[in-house]
């Protein structure tokens, strides 16, 4: 799914959260959003999914205006997963991962044996099957990650887009998702605070105040210079020899 965004923007208050960003993401690709805590990001992706009402500029989706489309039409076409997701205490992991399929059910088309095959599938994607009769209440924080995931890859989208998915998994789990991401046939937009990983991404928009700075190839956006500037960081691009990717190491920047 291709989506584009024109001159979006949103205001609380008086304060400008996201202002006039336009970008344009290619079916299939996988796009990375950076930039310090307050940036705008989430607001950003909220604004992608249709989230937000009244929003400033417009969003498209595969040349169709967002807000042309019902919510269950939206639904069948974006799932996202916030850093602040939640689901209610009483239901189970399976029950959790099954609500993804909501979008795709009707009186007409109530859950089926095909529905509850997808379910076990994103489960066994995320590594959590052999939890699947857990209790919410019992998980850890990590664990209700790779469940809202689970819900995600559930609903089937066209395109996912994620909000700090890595917050809360250990290394393993985060390698393990950002694999699973970049090889789903499907668009994805994520937010991501390391910025090393952020670099496997195919394209990356840096944001700041608000505002769209810089969009491109991970290795033009996340220059030295950029990186001083916005993030107050001193950058050491180095090589990985095992498969010649460029890793940073980063340090403060001194002060006078």
């Amino acid at each position: 799914m291709r989506i584009e965004t024109r001159s979006v923007g949103w205001r609380a208050g008086a304060r400008q959260l996201v202002d006039a960003v336009t970008l344009d993401i290619r079916p299939g690709e996988t796009f990375g959003l950076v930039g310090p805590n307050g940036s705008g990001k989430s607001t950003l992706l909220r604004l992608m999914a249709g989230l937000l009402k009244r929003p400033q500029g417009e969003v498209y989706l595969d040349d169709h205006p967002i807000i042309s489309l019902t919510r269950r039409d939206v639904a069948q076409r974006i799932a996202l997963v916030e850093q602040m997701a939640d689901t209610s205490e009483a239901l189970s992991v399976r029950d959790a991962v099954e609500l993804g399929r909501t979008p795709w059910l009707s009186a007409l088309a109530p859950f089926s044996a095909a529905d509850a095959a997808i379910v076990e599938e994103a489960l066994c994607a995320v590594g959590m099957r052999d939890m699947a009769r857990a209790a919410w209440s019992t998980l850890s924080g990590g664990e209700r990650q790779r469940v809202h995931i689970a819900r995600a890859l559930a609903q089937r989208p066209r395109l996912l887009i994620l909000d700090e998915p890595t917050n809360h998994l250990d290394i393993h789990h985060q390698l393990s998702l950002l694999r699973l991401v970049s090889d789903l046939p499907v668009t994805v937009i994520m937010a991501l605070h390391d910025l090393n990983q952020a670099m496997g991404c195919d394209r990356l928009g840096l944001m700041q105040d608000g505002r769209l700075v810089a969009c491109g190839a991970p290795q033009d956006v996340l220059t030295p210079e950029r990186l001083a500037l916005i993030f107050r960081v001193r950058a050491t691009a180095l090589r990985d020899p095992a498969d010649n990717a460029t890793i940073f190491r980063f340090h403060n920047l001194k002060t006078p």
